[in-house]
């Protein structure tokens, strides 16, 4: 699914407020109750959101993220943007790590242009993706992988990523808290980004608007230990004050 800007919209709302009424959602958007309905309903299918008599609400799992397939195609033109800009801040050789994540995907995508990258990962599509690029070294993170998406996690690859010191560390994360804190669901996989955070010049931070205010089990990181975030639209409260608070420079990538 590509939700479309207004289904998006009502994504942050709900995940900003946490559950809330169909009647709020027609207000807030300005369309009808039916119109409202079609869109939770079709959310609703893909996992998106739950719904209640009256109303919606954040899916309530922390301890499980959505399958690989289902967030490749969530705001998958969100992604593109934010990939292409992430691309254009990227200088021409350096070195860099790409984690696990359909927006780290896209930004692989993103950088196949690119010269003279040498770049680590612990995502074996990331590695996929990059390797047809015969100006780009990839070096893949030796580890335990996870068949549901690719990714490469276990003490294995957090030994091997301390080999190194890159000068980027591009990262996805499945949400950011209204605490400020980065959030992901598998604890070996946390164990591997914070490494990755650690033995990085410099950490960008890319994640579409629906990971704000989505919840997840196990904390990463704070803002306070990124540099950088994109985005695909502006953050919804609290977040521009937490952005602001902790240095981080916020660049949203335009339609």
């Amino acid at each position: 699914m590509n939700p479309n800007p207004r289904q998006l919209t009502l994504l942050s709302v709900v995940q900003a407020k946490g559950t809330v009424t169909v009647d709020e959602l027609a207000d807030t958007l300005g369309v009808t109750l039916q119109t409202v309905r079609r869109d939770v309903q079709r959310l609703a299918d893909e996992g998106l959101l739950a719904r209640f008599h009256g109303g919606v609400r954040v899916p309530s799992s922390t301890t499980e993220n959505l399958a690989h397939q289902q967030r490749e195609s969530l705001n998958a033109d969100g992604k593109q943007r934010i990939a292409r800009q992430v691309a254009q801040a990227v200088p021409n050789d350096c070195s860099l790590i790409l984690n696990i994540g359909t927006t780290t995907e896209a930004v692989a995508r993103a950088l196949l242009h690119h010269t003279g990258l040498r770049v680590i990962t612990n995502n074996l599509n990331v590695a996929s993706i990059l390797s047809t690029n015969p100006r780009c070294e990839v070096i893949v993170v030796g580890g335990v992988v996870r068949g549901r998406d690719q990714g490469i996690v276990g003490e294995a690859a957090v030994d091997f990523i301390r080999q190194f010191k890159v000068d980027l560390a591009l990262i996805g994360i499945s949400g950011i808290e209204s605490d400020g804190t980065l959030r992901d669901y598998d604890y070996r996989e946390v164990k591997v980004a914070q490494t990755i955070i650690s033995h990085a010049r410099e950490v960008w931070l890319a994640a579409d608007i629906s990971k704000f205010n989505r919840p997840a089990m196990v904390e990463v990181a704070t803002l306070s230990q990124i540099d950088r975030l994109f985005t695909d639209a502006q953050p919804p409260a609290p977040f521009p004050a937490l952005l602001e608070e902790a240095q981080v420079r916020l660049d949203v990538a335009q339609a």
